[in-house]
């Protein structure tokens, strides 16, 4: 990889996941080691004089990058062992150390990944279980309704059922009222014709 325009070479492994996940985590587990000694210049980090004992007891000098991919994140560095720089062949035995250290880092993050899948699908599971009570509850919600529209509407039922026969009474009384009305007609018809006749009578006796 051509670092500030010198061509380096090192080791890299993919992982196919978060490219800014993978840098954040990288950039983590290198700052939480090595601290002081990282410095972070436009993505590209160095670390100076550090010893990483997985790798080599003497200090050692660290060039990394990560980058984002079409399927993931690779992790690359280079490493100055101080009397050669890291190779497959040069240094075989400091190669398998390194290559194993990046090796780790991305079984790491896979295993990280996994656990907060399996969070996510037991929230997920979670929430649905908790849909499914709350669609069961809204189930009983809307059968008791329909149970006290039963209810309700027998209850109507029965009041316009009384109601028929109140009108009834109210129509039977109207009914009587009328005939009472014809009955006091004829009286009053009567009543003139006796009045007319005693008119009759006064008449004659003048």
């Amino acid at each position: 990889m051509s670092i500030n325009n010198i061509p380096r070479k090192g080791q890299r492994v993919s992982i196919q996941l978060d490219n800014k996940r993978i840098e954040a985590a990288w950039l983590k587990q290198l700052s939480d080691k090595f601290g002081n000694k990282l410095k972070n210049n436009k993505g590209v980090l160095n670390l100076d004089g550090i010893i990483i004992e997985e790798i080599a007891p003497t200090p050692i000098r660290v060039i990394s990058k990560v980058d984002g991919t079409p399927t993931g994140t690779t992790v690359w560095w280079s490493i100055d062992l101080g009397n050669a720089y890291l190779g497959k062949e040069a240094t075989p035995v400091q190669w398998k150390s390194a290559e194993k250290y990046l090796k780790d880092f991305a079984r790491t993050m896979y295993r990280e990944d996994l656990v907060s899948q399996i969070a996510e699908a037991e929230r997920a599971l979670v929430a649905s279980q908790n849909n499914h009570n709350a669609v069961i509850e809204k189930s009983s919600a809307i059968k008791k309704d329909v149970e006290k529209n039963k209810v309700r509407k027998i209850e109507i039922q029965q009041l316009l059922a009384a109601n028929a026969a109140e009108l009834q009474q109210y129509n039977n009384l109207i009914d009587a009222n009328l005939k009472e009305q014809e009955a006091a007609r004829g009286d009053i018809v009567s009543m003139r014709i006796a009045l007319e006749a005693v008119k009759d009578r006064m008449t004659k006796i003048e």
